[in-house]
């Protein structure tokens, strides 16, 4: 059996001429397995909502290669899913079935998202979130004796949406439950959702709707202040699945990277459940708002997130294009439902780093924003990835150490200047079995570089144990870690020593 290592490096530069090399080792310490990538599909920017399924299948359907795997739907206010929010919008629970179930038929992942639950629940009498000049500033809140009532209208939603044919993956409490809105909303203070969720989350129908996860309330920025009650109280974490946040206001290497410290430690996952990046722009983004987009998404990897949610499907600071020609610029053309550049920059993501495990890298960035270079690598069942983002404008060459021996590659590249698919791919040159390898990095240009592992390398040697390790660590022939082994592995001990040895369970 063939066993494959992929890199993917992220490089922004301006001239052909090559600097010094740069060098990067890749170690086999592992990390968080990333679940995938998606975007929502809600009204707004998917007008006419729920009739258009060109966007969806352009980018969850395998064949386009953009391979989305989750999509965010929104939970309307509605009662019983016919009727849409009680102050002028006409959506409903139907509008996310066409595009989920496409999203189904290829394996994907739907979950929900209520903006407000339904406007008779609240303080304010109505779905809306209450700061605006009608409503006198009051804000609406999900009134302490509808709390009984949360989960089954949650249950409500998910039996609509079974009836229909989509097996919904998992809900959410509420969208920014922080940001007082003057659309649909609705506030909660952290000590809000602990008590919704104490006291009320068991009465969510987990056995008849599959096992469907809770996900915590989505705040505004990622803040602590909304992710640490939740983990740091038992009854709570039982119930909580996935911990989930937006990106507004806050890089991901700050209040995302600490949110994901009780989540991680307790076997949680981590999803970004909203950003759009340069959405206020007058135009579509230009290459270097398409690479900062990926330092994004590089960055989210770094803060241990297992799972990144876009915003819009389609808009012109999005995926797929709206058909607004004020919006064109030169040759970028904002076509209708045509997959625009920054489809093509997450596909290097969702393509390739879906189902991998992270690992990490002499080069991880730690915090902060967008740096000049970025690095990032994952090892996925025979393969091992790595990114890396330069924001110069120099091209470089980049010597990268494995963990494994390989014997063949393939570099993946968007340089911005191709007019028909912005990834090209070619072979990689490798004569002879190794684990230094030095692949090119030009200029302006996003990379993935994918290697095959040599089956007769002697690189479990090179496996790297931490602290949480504890004193043995077993591994299969093939160097991948095992958690519950089986058979002949490599016993590997904290003090440097290895040997074989078989296992029987």
């Amino acid at each position: 059996m063939k066993k494959t290592i992929i890199v993917i490096f992220v490089l922004a530069v301006t001239t052909i001429a090559h600097a010094a090399t740069i060098t990067l080792k890749v170690n086999n310490v592992r990390k968080q397995t990333v679940t995938g990538f998606g975007a929502a599909c809600c009204d707004g920017a998917m007008k006419p909502y729920g009739t258009d399924t060109r966007p969806v299948t352009l980018l969850y359907d395998p064949q386009y290669k953009i391979c989305l795997n989750i999509m965010r739907a929104e939970i309307s206010p509605s009662h019983n899913g016919t009727d849409g929010a009680s102050w002028g919008s006409t959506y409903n629970w139907q509008g996310g079935v066409p595009s989920a179930k496409i999203v189904k038929k290829f394996g994907g992942i739907v979950f929900g998202t209520p903006w407000s639950p339904p406007g008779d629940f609240k303080t304010n009498g109505t779905a809306q979130g209450g700061n605006s000049d009608d409503q006198g500033n009051k804000k609406g809140k999900l009134r302490t004796d509808c709390y009984s009532k949360f989960f089954p209208w949650l249950n409500d939603y998910l039996k609509y949406m079974k009836s229909k044919g989509v097996q919904v993956d998992a809900v959410s409490i509420q969208n920014e439950p922080d940001w007082w809105v003057s659309y649909s909303g609705c506030l909660y203070d952290p000590q809000d959702l602990v008590k919704l969720v104490k006291e009320n989350a068991h009465m969510l129908d987990r056995e008849t709707y599959n096992g469907v996860k809770l996900i915590s309330g989505e705040s505004l920025g990622f803040t602590q202040n909304y992710t640490d009650p939740l983990m740091k109280d038992t009854t709570c974490r039982k119930h909580i699945d996935i911990v989930a946040g937006h990106l507004y206001g806050h890089a991901p290497l700050t209040y995302m990277k600490q949110s994901a410290i009780l989540a991680t430690k307790y076997g949680k996952e981590v999803w970004m459940t909203e950003h759009s990046v340069t959405d206020n722009i007058d135009h579509l983004p230009n290459w270097h708002e398409q690479l900062i987009f990926a330092e994004e998404l590089n960055e989210c990897m770094l803060a241990g997130c297992t799972g990144y949610i876009y915003w819009y499907m389609r808009a012109h600071w999005a995926f797929v294009g709206t058909g607004e020609t004020k919006y064109n610029v030169g040759t970028m053309k904002n076509t209708k439902n045509k997959l625009l550049p920054r489809a093509y920059v997450m596909s290097h993501f969702s393509r390739n780093v879906t189902g991998s495990t992270r690992l990490t890298t002499s080069r991880d960035k730690t915090s902060g924003e967008g740096a000049a270079a970025e690095y990032s690598a994952y090892i996925k069942g025979d393969s091992l990835i790595v990114m890396a983002i330069d924001t110069t404008k120099n091209a470089h060459d980049l010597q990268i150490t494995l963990p494994f021996n390989v014997k063949s590659g393939v570099h993946l590249k968007s340089t911005g200047n191709e007019t028909d698919s912005l990834c090209q791919e070619k072979p990689i040159d490798i004569a002879e079995s190794t684990n230094v390898v030095k692949v090119e990095m030009p200029a302006r240009s996003l990379n993935t570089y994918i290697f095959m592992i040599d089956q007769g390398s002697t690189a479990i040697k090179e496996q790297e144990l931490t602290e949480d390790d504890g004193p043995v660590v077993y591994y299969d022939l093939y160097g991948r870690r095992q958690d519950n082994p089986k058979g002949l592995c490599i016993e590997k001990r904290a003090d440097g020593s290895s040997r074989k040895v078989y296992i029987h369970r």
